[in-house]
């Protein structure tokens, strides 16, 4: 069976790594903060101002002040600060963040990123993520290998407008993981529980390897 939001969320969470700073994107990549490995101790960093994040809250624990950058109610540490959205983007660009994880709509061969429109839809602006690939150590993205559609999200090269230039790492898809030598290609790394080679190459459109 192919992997569930949740499950890519977990595969996504082994990748961080003590004492690590960490941005989660919009979507899949929010999970992530409820599948901390234990004995893992990071710190997540939220675009809005927000440093040291925690869980989401439960129903009588959900506080209306505190959000993620994608709007979503979280819960603090007793080590979390606050401060502007400037000095945020001054952490991400002075390449003070380890790891980002991020949703995709369009992945390519090469690393290439499409996650921040679509032509002819409405969009409230580009956010932080052309920063975030550009500034942060590491980028790993999530999402599902093919959209409602049926169509292949890992593609040769992308259609839509790019966030950047090979600029991926890692990506984990419902069906798998794939490994990024960016510029070079892709390497399948790790199927999903009872997903065969056959259900990959039927939804991919990208060129790779195989790394089993």
């Amino acid at each position: 069976m192919p992997w569930d939001r949740n499950q890519m969320a977990r595969r996504a969470a082994k990748e961080l790594k003590d004492g690590f700073y960490v941005n989660l994107g919009i979507g899949i990549p929010t999970l992530v903060a409820n599948h901390i490995p234990d004995g893992v101790d990071v710190t997540l960093q939220s675009e809005n101002g927000m440093l040291g994040m925690g869980p989401f809250p439960y129903d009588d624990e959900v506080d209306a002040d505190l959000v993620n950058a994608g709007k979503q109610t979280i819960t603090e540490l007793r080590r979390t600060s606050y401060f502007s959205s400037a000095d945020s983007f001054a952490m991400i660009r002075g390449g003070h963040i380890d790891l980002s994880i991020l949703g995709a709509m369009e992945v390519s061969e090469k690393g290439d990123l499409a996650n921040w429109m679509i032509p002819g839809k409405m969009v409230k602006g580009m956010g932080g993520a052309m920063d975030l690939v550009a500034g942060v150590k590491r980028v790993v993205v999530v999402m599902d290998h093919a959209s409602k559609g049926g169509a292949p999200k890992l593609l040769h090269e992308c259609s839509l407008p790019l966030t950047g230039k090979q600029v991926v790492d890692m990506i984990i898809t419902n069906l798998g993981v794939f490994t990024v030598e960016r510029g070079e290609g892709l390497t399948l790394v790790e199927l999903a529980e009872e997903v065969t080679l056959d259900d990959v190459k039927s939804h991919t459109e990208a060129n790779y390897a195989l790394g089993l």
